[in-house]
């Protein structure tokens, strides 16, 4: 399966703990952002994609006139005939009707709401600028509008948060009929502002799991299948365009800051909008060429963060060939002696209580 991943790279206000490339929107630079990437699909044309992502940033904010003019464009370019799934992403205060119906028209199927939380307190305490009222009234708006895969985000960890606020926070969103929740644990990311003036509430790493654990054993006896990583959902309800990042799967980023996997191949734009609009087909950066051993132990790793799947060894085997991942099949092997991994003599898999101190077991994968 190929996807398709845009990158809008731009916000109202960034928020204190973010630190994925985004740009202040000013007059006309949308505009030019919107031919910029239809240039730079020039070196591509022809591909023929199964999921289409609009990421960010804040998709929403450009409008609805501005996303048909796009999406008509990454049409003319590509095969999109075939698309399954079609996600935007959405900010509360950008999520308008007008360009929620124009998404719909467009062709998405699904949206993905940066909620965070339902808490103003919470909200303000990472500058977010929406309002829980605001939230909420995004959701509804989503479903009044035609979506029916509606997904949320919300942050375990914000300064001040307790058990009783996160769960009211995912009460809310239950209540509301979404079917996707990606639980984040709110990290310290170099340079950014929350980094640098840190709260006095902020949870510790203890608190922190904990709320994270908390909130997966309530999702999960509300119907959530905790399925990756971060990410829960009702069943049918997964991500497509993530699991085929998870999957080991090629995709295309088109944007400043965006990456592909293709042909083998990474690499990934220069986080630059200026020198994108300047030249949008000349940005490309860090291009690495993986090994037959290399790529397997990468999707091992990738698998792994799939926590049902995880890692069957059979079909592992038969796709990259046996001399190819004789060293992995050690590591893992020795990975479930220590009991980091399971093992039912079929697949490898994560633990559950791995999930949050996977970085070290996961890198262990990748080599010895």
């Amino acid at each position: 399966m190929n996807g398709l991943y845009i990158h809008i790279p731009f916000c109202l206000r960034k928020c204190t703990y973010c630190d994925f490339y985004s740009v202040p929107v000013r007059p006309g630079l949308i505009e030019s952002y919107i031919d910029a990437t239809l240039n730079e699909c020039g070196r591509y044309i022809g591909m023929s994609f199964r999921t289409l992502y609009f990421g960010g940033g804040t998709p929403s904010i450009i409008g609805a006139d501005n996303l048909a003019k796009l999406v008509t464009g990454l049409r003319t370019k590509f095969d999109l005939s075939q698309l399954e799934e079609s996600t935007i992403e959405a900010n509360p205060e950008s999520a308008i009707e007008e360009t929620l119906e124009a998404a719909l028209i467009a062709g998405f199927n699904r949206i993905s709401i940066g909620v965070q939380s339902l808490s103003d307190k919470e909200l303000k305490s990472v500058d977010r600028i929406h309002t829980a009222r605001q939230a909420v009234a995004a959701i509804e708006s989503a479903k009044r509008t035609g979506f029916r895969n509606i997904s949320a985000d919300l942050i375990a960890g914000l300064p001040g948060q307790t058990w009783t606020s996160l769960q009211g926070s995912i009460d809310g969103l239950i209540s509301l009929g979404i079917n996707h929740l990606s639980l984040y644990c709110l990290s310290l990311e170099h340079n950014t502002p929350l980094t640098q003036n840190p709260p006095r509430d902020l949870p510790t790493d203890d608190a922190q799991a904990e709320l994270f654990e908390s909130a997966r054993s309530y999702l999960f006896d509300r119907g959530f299948i905790h399925y990756e990583i971060s990410n829960f959902a009702i069943g049918g309800h997964q991500c497509l365009h993530n699991l085929n990042y998870w999957r080991g799967g090629e995709y295309l980023g088109l944007g400043p800051a965006a990456a592909s996997h293709l042909g083998g191949k990474r690499f990934k734009n220069r986080a630059d909008l200026k020198t994108y609009l300047e030249n949008p087909t000349r940005l490309v950066e860090e291009v690495e060429e993986l090994n037959p051993e290399e790529k397997a132990a990468e999707e091992a790793m990738l698998r792994l963060r799939l926590l049902e799947e995880g890692i069957n060894v059979a079909e592992f085997t038969k796709r990259h060939g046996q001399k190819n991942i004789g060293l992995l099949l050690a590591r893992l092997s020795i990975l479930a002696r220590e009991n980091l991994l399971l093992f039912d003599g079929a697949k490898y898999r994560l633990k559950p209580s791995s999930v949050l101190t996977s970085n070290p077991i996961l890198s262990r994968v990748l080599q010895d």
